[in-house]
């Protein structure tokens, strides 16, 4: 799945893309994509699970989350409802890089099952 992204360019990004294909690397039929505002995603089915981006504020991640989680997210302080999509129960990482890769594996594999379809979801639990 590596693959070059002219859309990602600051230190941060390049890391946490390198490191995110990494992670998501077992599960079913994850694509990494560029959307039309040129943020990066993966994606099952089409269905993003994480973005990031890059700009002039710097490299920002979000990632898919339940309603629950997104409160006890926020609550933690290291994360914050991500603009637009928030209401949907997206977080977004308030630091980049991400420092703590066991807890954002976790939160990735939580996202990719809550955008997956259920067949693909219960293969992770097999």
């Amino acid at each position: 799945m590596a693959k070059h992204n002219k859309h990602l360019h600051s230190a941060e990004a390049l890391f946490t893309v390198d490191r995110l294909r990494k992670v998501v690397a077992h599960l079913p039929e994850v694509e990494e994509a560029v959307d039309k505002f040129g943020h990066t995603s993966f994606r099952v089915r089409d269905k993003p699970f994480i973005m990031l981006g890059d700009g002039e504020k710097g490299a920002g991640m979000s990632i898919k989350s339940d309603h629950k989680t997104q409160a006890s997210l926020i609550k933690s302080k290291r994360f914050k409802k991500t603009p637009y999509i928030g209401q949907h129960g997206w977080v977004s990482l308030l630091s980049m890089p991400p420092d703590d890769w066991d807890e954002i594996t976790q939160l990735v594999t939580h996202a990719y099952k809550l955008a997956a379809p259920k067949t693909l979801a219960r293969q992770l639990d097999t």
